[in-house]
């Protein structure tokens, strides 16, 4: 698959340490697992001229006190909380002063950050998603961004889960219904 640097970011959604480091609060070794592969991919893209795009899930520590149905606490306990080890980006990571880093306090990186405008100034209409959890910030972020006419490309070797199958489940669900999948060495960049 041939991606145009010039129309297209490769979004890497939430690789913290709360998610990807075995001391993190929600720690899934599937996403450990996709360091690796992620750091090839974006420095591929890097080199090519394509822009990177970091998504940070980030809670203040009273964000769902007053919440009426929607509380990720209740869901998973307290997890990245703002200005924690948690929720840094994982070391491994080479976030650069001309990437985008968007912090997000829901599933979906589009809710209320500046993700779209950025995108849009930069002419930007293929994203390569790669990143964690694959069937709950992954997937609510890449069907956010088909929804909003962008082309959602999930790199499926490039995606952490809790289990294998919430990944298979979200690749299928994207695949379906929103966007393409592909494998990290069948994308180009040029």
């Amino acid at each position: 698959m041939h991606l145009e640097t010039e129309t297209t970011a490769v979004v890497v959604v939430d690789m913290q340490n709360g998610f990807c480091h075995p001391e993190g609060s929600l720690y899934a070794p599937g996403s450990e697992a996709v360091i690796d592969p992620i750091v090839e991919l974006v420095s591929r893209a890097r080199e090519a001229g394509t822009r990177i795009v970091y998504t940070r899930d980030v809670h203040p520590p009273e964000q769902f006190e007053d919440a009426h149905y929607y509380d990720e606490f209740e869901q998973w306990g307290e997890h990245v909380l703002e200005g924690s080890w948690d929720a840094e980006l994982v070391a491994e990571l080479d976030v650069r002063d001309d990437d985008l880093v968007v912090e997000k306090h829901t599933y979906d990186a589009f809710h209320r950050t500046q993700l779209e405008g950025w995108l849009e100034a930069r002419g930007i209409e293929d994203l390569a998603f790669c990143g964690t959890l694959a069937n709950v910030c992954v997937l609510h972020t890449a069907g956010s961004a088909g929804l909003r006419d962008y082309r959602p490309i999930l790199v499926e070797d490039c995606i952490g889960a809790l289990e294998d199958d919430h990944r298979e489940y979200a690749l299928e669900h994207a695949d379906w219904l929103f966007g393409e999948v592909t494998a990290r060495e069948s994308l180009s960049f040029e």
